[in-house]
């Protein structure tokens, strides 16, 4: 009589088939997921994400437009902030009044490389801003990420 050949254990194709669902759920989760999630533009932190964004994009008019005619004055002389690469904002907190809000960020810059691997710099930060009717305008943004419009061409 030949020996009876052997089965394939069914539990080890259970345990197969669960942890790639988990691998293909976990891959999906991960692809899918969205950045920050969006705030009201209205409110003093959405005002900074807009303009957060739009300096770290290289968007100076954008930028622009969310700053307060105070914020420019004085421009010709310093210029721009640099943003250095790997540059990350975190909002910390929101301390809305009447007529003026702080919004406190976390500045984050990673750099590569090195002995040790990467290294990261983090500091609190402060947004000041300004209600103008219904909307928010920066006043003062910290110097990494100020921006410096050009100014309009004379005619």
């Amino acid at each position: 009589m030949l020996p009876r050949a052997r089965t394939p254990d069914r539990t080890l194709w259970v345990v197969l088939a669960v942890t790639a669902a988990l691998v293909a759920v976990a891959l999906a989760a991960v692809l899918t997921r969205g950045g920050a999630p969006r705030m009201d533009p209205a409110t003093p932190a959405g005002t900074v994400q807009l303009y957060a964004e739009a300096v770290l994009d290289g968007d100076t008019p954008t930028a622009a437009a969310l700053l307060a005619p105070s914020a420019t004055e004085g421009c010709g002389v310093d210029g721009a902030g640099i943003v250095p690469d790997g540059t990350r904002v975190a909002l910390v907190s929101t301390r809305e009044r009447a007529t003026s809000a702080d919004v406190t960020v976390d500045l984050s810059t990673t750099s590569g490389g090195g002995l040790f691997g990467a290294s990261e710099y983090s500091y609190e930060a402060v947004f000041t801003l300004v209600r103008e009717g219904d909307a928010w305008l920066i006043t003062s943004a910290p110097w990494e990420l100020s921006v410096c419009p050009e100014p309009a061409e004379s005619e």
